[in-house]
């Protein structure tokens, strides 16, 4: 793939050798004016020239109304860091490249902006990448911190696009005892929360429409729905059981299988809510009503949830923490300070809205 550029950073010169041909760090890069730059902000900040380059690279290590004044005098005296040079000081690009599978997905989204906020807090650049699953785009955007373009990678599936060691955070979907450090869900335990709630409320013929074979999500929240099942003293019948993709599409298909079923089920689990809202508009096309003839459930709780008419019952998990905790353990890797603990699960909850009720006398 391209190399990232920038217009603004200046490209350091090169030797005969082909190494940079420098005998300082900043060589090469215009000290004279960065040098005169950064001592008119000193100057209107009343700090030192030292101050002022520990804010500009290490914000959190001075106090607050130092912080603010340098950032003044630097809005101020119109001043830019030299960039290139403060990264080949550092040996950091301030990037960091999260692959995520679906953008379109709406979770997804929400794991995107908590970790563009907790980036943006931290001084660092969020680089996205939609890599639709596909092994070989991961592993091209992961060769960004091989070539110090980014200094890690937030991987949002279970797949480790790295044959090397190199700073990576797996989210949401992780990789069974993978090396890298993890922020999960426990994805068992609340399939298995939702499916009891459905039996609490009466019902026995309990459908499920699952996400993509491959995913690690997929399996532990069928695990989940069966659990609850077998302890019910509930047979699991395979024909309530239908594969699905995490899509619209997929939950309208679903509900449609369902629904044409000899003996069709009286609720329906969907193990994420756009599936949920897919098959909502397929059961009220056969001319049913939710939840009078057919309790409906899904996994999430993204926005449109709670808009759905009725309003979605569904698994609440911290989509925006996902995101945020990842950037903030990756830049822990990164800056190589000790974590506090590799493998992270977050709470889910479960959000009861107007969509399950008790089941019909006679269903």
């Amino acid at each position: 793939m391209p190399a990232l550029s920038n217009p603004q950073l200046q490209v350091p010169k090169i030797s005969g050798d082909g190494q940079p041909a420098v005998s300082s760090p900043a060589e090469g890069f215009d000290n004279e004016v960065v040098l005169s730059n950064i001592r008119e902000v000193a100057r209107l900040a009343g700090v030192s020239v030292a101050t002022v380059s520990r804010t500009l690279k290490s914000p959190e290590r001075v106090l607050p109304e130092t912080r603010d004044k340098v950032n003044a005098a630097v809005e101020q005296a119109g001043y830019r860091p030299n960039l290139m040079a403060v990264q080949f000081r550092s040996q950091r690009t301030g990037n960091l490249v999260i692959l995520v599978p679906a953008i379109a997905n709406t979770f997804f989204a929400r794991v995107i902006s908590g970790a563009q906020q907790a980036a943006q807090a931290a001084n660092y650049r969020l680089l996205l990448c939609d890599t639709q699953g596909r092994e070989e785009i991961e592993r091209e955007f992961a060769e960004l911190v091989h070539n110090h373009q980014a200094d890690g990678v937030i991987q949002l599936r279970a797949f480790d696009p790295f044959t090397e060691p190199a700073p990576m955070v797996n989210a949401c979907e992780v990789i069974q005892g993978g090396r890298h450090p993890t922020i999960s869900l426990d994805n068992r335990a609340a399939a298995k929360a939702m499916t009891e709630h459905l039996i609490e409320l009466g019902h026995r013929r309990i459908g499920l429409i699952k996400g993509p074979k491959s995913s690690p999500l997929t399996r532990d929240r069928v695990a989940g729905y069966q659990d609850a099942l077998q302890q019910a003293g509930i047979d699991c019948d395979p024909a309530l059981i239908c594969h699905g993709d995490f899509s619209l599409q997929a939950g309208h298909d679903g509900a449609a299988a369902m629904l044409a079923l000899p003996e069709r089920p009286t609720a329906l689990f969907c193990e994420n809510d756009e599936m949920a809202i897919g098959a909502l508009k397929r059961i009220k096309q056969e001319g049913l009503r939710v939840p009078e003839d057919l309790s409906l459930v899904g996994f999430d709780d993204i926005p449109f949830a709670a808009y759905c008419d009725p309003p979605l019952t569904t698994i609440a998990q911290p989509a925006e923490v996902f995101g945020q905790q990842a950037v903030e353990m990756l830049i822990a890797l990164i800056e190589k300070k000790p974590l506090v603990e590799r493998h992270v699960v977050l709470p889910f909850e479960l959000t009861l809205r107007g969509s399950t009720a008790v089941v019909r006398q006679g269903k």
